[in-house]
């Protein structure tokens, strides 16, 4: 009986676990928790035959004076730890480092199959050589001498290797290196240096006559470097075919209606089976659209999105994108009279998502077609207003209509309370249709009551999210003609709002920039208590969107914040702390 075994994972490989399950806490999810137990209970049952025979063959053994004695099957029980421990660590920094992914994006169906053959090139080239390799390991074992060991791993790996890759290549070959690369490499090489300390020490030995006797460094075993580099690959491997069938799932309710918060193994491996030739590109097409605005335009949403999970955040992105192209529909015009046209045409395109008619699908997608850009056709298609409210949309339209009495030389904001209906319209609006589509996309048990007081915090909290909007854009809106800042305030201070246009940066201008922060600011006291009425799923995410743009809010109360664009902006790392900590609270 010893403690060396014990030692190498209270010494090296507990603490990452302990550092690795502390960063990632406050982002993990049940359906995270679920993801590690899938490939946990997969990577002990998958192993624990093959790590047994090994041990009865004597390939590899442990030292008596090394284990503390327990065993299954003929293996130690800090061996079968090891299973679990390594497993929990790379998937957590997998998911890490993939929490920001946008799965769906990186489907293609056939058609953008066609359109890139290289996927399924590499794929066909990849399951070849994985044959081969099968194929060697088998004359290596069957030769039963120095190559036995290395045989056994390649034999032992590669069905399950080849397996997920013919499943899940696409995501495999199309998703960031950071995402795929990254989680089986850094923990790989992390557990070479372990390995090396441990066969050093002689906690594990590997019997002469079954290895090939050659080393990557002094002290490892090329077998060995090997085995970790094949077994964090299975483990990456699995977590990407998880995500891309959660990927099939959530973004084709066509075909996929009901989805379980956690699918079960059949409802995976059916997603996975699922055709590509079936998968629609326009769809895809659409989210890849949509998630480059969220991208491109507003960097706290996007940092947000990626807290919430599912059809959830499918729909929130595809919200965005709508407002974001409404918008710029209008801002972008060449003229007022242009500009108006597309309002109305926004009117007229709701008029028919509303409508009673047994065809309305039909017609909107051709009056869409026929009316709007090529660029702006796949936000309207894919908004999903079958579980939408019509007013918050109608009214977030008619919110753009005071954007063009700038046009003609008014001031239409001119006084607070005019400021507030426009701040409700244009973003009151917005907030909630979102948690429109986080009640409907959840499994909470509020009350009708309940979700219309949340509903209506919601609207108070996008007005206070408006005014940090206003004031940290006051310079950038100068260049267009525009001052949100209330005419009374202004002249309240001897000024007009021509004055503002001459010089956004008087010090009365940023006084009146601060007297705004303290009106969104107290709204935001005011109503951020309804958030934690949310259901469970969409509460911390939903946190995370309102204090990543009041983070904006607080930066410009301080002194020599920095300015991009004319624009304030948070700095990354502060904006991935405010998630953070925003998270913690549950």
């Amino acid at each position: 009986m010893g403690w060396d075994y014990a030692l190498v994972h209270l010494y090296y490989n507990i603490p990452p676990a302990a550092l690795l399950t502390a960063c990632y806490y406050p982002f993990c999810t049940k359906l995270d928790v679920y993801k590690i137990q899938f490939l946990v209970i997969i990577a002990v049952a998958s192993t624990t035959p093959w790590d047994s025979y090994l041990i009865r063959r004597r390939i590899w053994t442990y030292p008596s004076d090394a284990i503390v004695g327990p065993t299954l099957f003929n293996i130690p029980a800090e061996e079968i730890f090891f299973f679990v421990i390594q497993t929990y660590n790379t998937s957590l920094l997998y998911l890490l480092a993939s929490k920001p992914t946008f799965h769906p994006i990186y489907l293609q169906g056939e058609k953008l199959l066609h359109d890139g053959r290289r996927l399924r090139t590499w794929r066909w080239i990849a399951a070849v050589f994985l044959v081969a390799a099968m194929l060697l390991g088998a004359a290596m074992i069957a030769q039963n001498g120095r190559g036995l060991y290395m045989g056994l791993i390649i034999v032992w790996a590669g069905p399950f290797i080849l397996s997920l890759w013919i499943l899940a290549y696409q995501l495999l070959i199309n998703l960031p290196a950071s995402n795929t690369l990254f989680p089986v490499l850094a923990p790989t090489l992390y557990l070479w240096i372990v390995d090396t300390i441990a066969l050093r020490r002689g906690t594990w030995v590997i019997q002469s006559g079954t290895k090939l006797g050659w080393h990557l460094w002094d002290g490892l075993e090329v077998e060995e470097a090997f085995f970790f580099l094949v077994t964090n690959t299975l483990i990456v491997f699995g977590l990407v075919a998880f995500d891309n069938a959660l990927a099939i799932l959530n973004t084709f309710p066509c075909h996929f209606p009901a989805v379980a918060p956690l699918p079960s193994p059949v409802q995976l491996v059916e997603a996975l089976l699922f055709s590509p030739s079936h998968y629609q590109d326009d769809r895809i097409l659409g989210l890849q659209e949509a998630l480059k605005r969220l991208r491109k335009k507003s960097r706290s949403f996007y940092l947000a999105s990626g807290c919430f999970e599912g059809r959830l955040r499918i729909d929130l992105i595809l919200l965005y994108s709508f407002c974001r192209v409404a918008d710029d529909l209008v801002d972008n015009a060449s003229s007022g009279a242009e500009a108006r046209q597309w309002i109305v045409k926004l009117t007229e395109y709701l008029d028919i998502c509303y409508s009673k008619t047994a065809e309305k699908s039909t017609s909107r997608d051709a009056f869409i077609r026929s009316a709007f850009p090529v660029q702006a056709q796949s936000a309207l298609l894919l908004l999903p207003t079958a579980y939408l409210s019509p007013t918050p949309l109608y009214d977030l339209v008619r919110g753009f209509e005071t954007d063009l009495d700038f046009s003609t030389g008014q001031f239409p904001i001119a006084d607070e309370l005019k400021l507030k209906i426009y701040g409700s319209r244009v973003a009151g609006t917005v907030a909630e249709l979102c948690l429109e589509l986080a009640f409907y996309h959840s499994n909470g048990q509020n009350t009708q009551q309940e979700r219309r007081e949340i509903v209506q915090a919601g609207g108070r909290m996008g007005i206070a999210l408006q005014y940090v909007n206003i004031a940290r854009d006051i310079a950038v809106d100068v260049k267009n003609n525009r001052v949100y800042i209330p005419t009374s305030w202004l002249n309240s201070k001897g000024l007009q709002p021509e004055d503002v246009l001459k010089d956004p940066s008087s010090l009365v201008v940023e006084a009146l920039r601060q007297r705004l922060l303290d009106e969104a600011m107290d709204i935001y006291e005011e109503a951020k208590g309804a958030i934690e009425l949310l259901p469970s799923q969409s509460r911390g995410p939903m946190r995370v969107a309102v204090e990543s743009y009041v983070e904006i809010g607080r930066l410009l109360r301080e002194s020599g914040y920095k300015v991009k664009a004319g624009r304030a902006t948070v700095p990354k790392r502060r904006r991935l702390r405010v998630a953070w900590t925003a998270l913690r609270k549950g």
